[in-house]
């Protein structure tokens, strides 16, 4: 938990260019879903909704899914670090440049990897929210929208910052593949949006 704040507190900083978009969009998916969590559990047990283990289920899935893109957001800034310790390795002999360009790919295809995971975990909050949407309880409808929106900016934001990796990685073959996955996140996404 403290290394997930502290991932957070570095979003916050102005002063420290090193955590950003992906670490964010992260957060922003975990909050979504704990706001997802909180309209199920307010919608349990309603008069004239969906049963109990409807909104249960989902409860249950939205609280896993805000835990792990918490943890997101912290393995999202620990990937830039990574990448960023990559590139200061020496490179002033031929075994040194071979060992540092194997490491910084490395680290770039594990930068593209984790928002990709976290991106995929905000289309799983989008798609609670719709489970909702229909059967929950009114007095948490601004909740669920809010949820809506950030799951969105999640979603959007980390798909951007697999994206902005994709260059960097030399081996098409699993670039390719990033982007494949990618692009079936979205495709789900749109089929049910």
């Amino acid at each position: 938990m403290d290394q997930n704040i502290k991932a957070f507190l570095r979003v916050l900083d102005a002063t420290d260019n090193s955590t950003g978009g992906g670490t964010a969009s992260s957060v922003a998916g975990a909050m979504a879903a704990g706001l997802a969590a909180m309209v199920a559990r307010l919608s349990k047990g309603k008069k004239g909704l969906a049963p109990p283990d409807h909104y249960q289920s989902i409860a249950a899935e939205a609280e896993k899914l805000s835990a792990e893109l918490f943890d997101g957001g912290y393995e999202d800034a620990a990937a830039f670090d990574r990448v960023a310790t990559a590139y200061q390795m020496p490179g002033d002999t031929a075994d040194a440049k071979e060992l540092r360009d194997r490491t910084i790919q490395s680290a770039m295809i594990h930068a593209a990897e984790v928002p990709l995971s976290n991106a995929d975990r905000c289309r799983r909050v989008l798609n609670l929210c719709r489970n909702l949407e229909g059967s929950f309880n009114t007095h948490a409808a601004s909740d669920l929208e809010c949820a809506l929106y950030l799951a969105t900016a999640g979603l959007k934001g980390c798909a951007a910052n697999v994206k902005i990796n994709l260059p960097y990685i030399k081996d098409e073959r699993i670039g390719e593949d990033i982007k494949g996955r990618l692009e079936l996140i979205f495709k789900d996404h749109l089929q049910k949006s």
